[in-house]
């Protein structure tokens, strides 16, 4: 049975009398040369645990069990938990372990996980932000990379460069590095979705700890960019109940116009206002 093909995912689907969910975002991967990108972006490696949101049917899941010492498969929707279950009995896959459970709920278990593991996974698309920022900010055992397919356009935004950054780009380049390794067409999901993908690869960073520190900067990025089109001081000055003078003192003395919009600044930008600021 050909996993990555439209026709057996639905000979299988229909084995099982089920059907893709929208709700749920299931669009399976049917293109062989996406699975082979998106292992060798993982840079797997024998002793490798690999944690994989979404498996669905297990298309990738067999792929990097056979690459790795484990996959821990994470998956939200019981029918497919059941379908591929099955699929690892019948091939005797035996180095998978299944988790039926909503990975924005679900709670990382240390002792199952490792500083050496992996996250992989093709994401349903409405959980690209929230999944990034939960183990981004995981107190310990933070994945050592992080290889996901995701929505081409959130994948752009994710990597953008001054002039053109965003709440999004700054929070994930503040705790990791984040690289477009390829992007895909819609033409290789089935159902077909609307737009096109990408392969996010994103190395984390070494965590700060400091959680005031951190508090503090996304405080400060939150203000910067509660109104885009607004010139810095502007935001800065009413966001943060600063006067005008204080507000254009405190950004000219790390080098950025008070005319600048928010977009125009890196993370280094708002680190370095972050440490010369004097605001609770």
């Amino acid at each position: 049975m050909n996993l990555a093909s439209k026709r057996g995912i639905q000979n299988l689907l229909k084995k099982y009398q089920v059907r893709p969910s929208k709700r749920l975002g299931q669009n399976f991967l049917i293109d062989k040369e996406v699975i082979k990108k998106l292992i060798r972006a993982a840079n797997l490696k024998p002793k490798d645990i690999i944690l994989e949101i979404g498996p669905g049917i297990g298309t990738l899941t067999i792929e990097l069990a056979k690459k790795v010492k484990k996959v821990i498969a994470i998956e939200k929707d019981p029918k497919m938990v059941k379908i591929l279950e099955e699929l690892l009995d019948c091939w005797k896959v035996r180095n998978v372990r299944m988790i039926n459970k909503d990975i924005l709920k679900w709670n990382p278990n240390y002792k199952l996980l490792t500083t050496n593991y992996k996250l992989v996974g093709n994401l349903p698309f409405y959980l690209t932000a929230p999944v990034i920022r939960k183990f981004l900010e995981l107190p310990e055992a933070r994945p050592r990379a992080m290889v996901l397919v995701i929505q081409k356009e959130v994948g752009q935004r994710i990597c953008a460069r001054t002039p053109d950054m965003s709440i999004l780009a700054v929070s994930v380049q503040f705790y990791a590095k984040p690289e477009i390794i390829s992007y895909i067409s819609r033409k290789s999901f089935w159902p077909q979705p609307k737009v096109d993908g990408a392969i996010l690869k994103i190395i984390p960073k070494k965590l700060i700890t400091n959680l005031e520190f951190v508090d503090l900067f996304f405080k400060i990025v939150k203000v910067g960019f509660s109104h885009p089109r607004k010139q810095l001081i502007n935001n800065l000055s009413k966001g943060l109940k600063l006067e005008r003078n204080e507000a254009e003192k405190w950004l000219l003395k790390n080098n950025i116009r008070p005319s600048q919009r928010a977009e125009t600044l890196s993370v280094g930008d708002w680190i370095n206002l972050l440490q010369s600021c004097r605001i609770n």
